[in-house]
């Protein structure tokens, strides 16, 4: 059972794009265990008692690399899924994938 938000249960998946998401899923996965060793040493710089700007200044890289995995994963989807979406004949499929899009953008807008 599929649930229409994005929160379901069953993934999506990408029909007719299983390449381009392997390949954006492999470059995230790489972004993402980058930063997941930046933060490791973050904690180590906190624990060790670094100066606070050092800190800070680590703090901001991690953000900006998961911020690009995020653009990443954003790029691919309206390259594949949204786009396949809006070509789609049925409207309610059509209007699922906008409302999704204006989720996804309000939510980074509160952010």
């Amino acid at each position: 059972m599929a649930a229409e938000s994005s929160d379901r249960a069953e993934p999506r998946r990408h029909h007719g794009h299983e390449e381009a998401h392997a390949a954006a899923n492999r470059e995230i996965v790489r972004r993402l265990k980058s930063a997941e060793g930046h933060i490791r040493g973050i904690t180590r710089m906190v624990e060790d008692e670094a100066y606070c700007i050092d800190v800070l200044k680590q703090l901001k890289a991690v953000r900006a690399a998961l911020d690009r995995a995020g653009e990443l994963a954003l790029e691919t989807h309206l390259a594949t899924c949204v786009t396949d979406g809006l070509r789609s004949d049925d409207e309610l499929e059509r209007a699922r994938v906008i409302r999704e899009i204006v989720d996804v953008f309000q939510a980074n807008a509160k952010r």
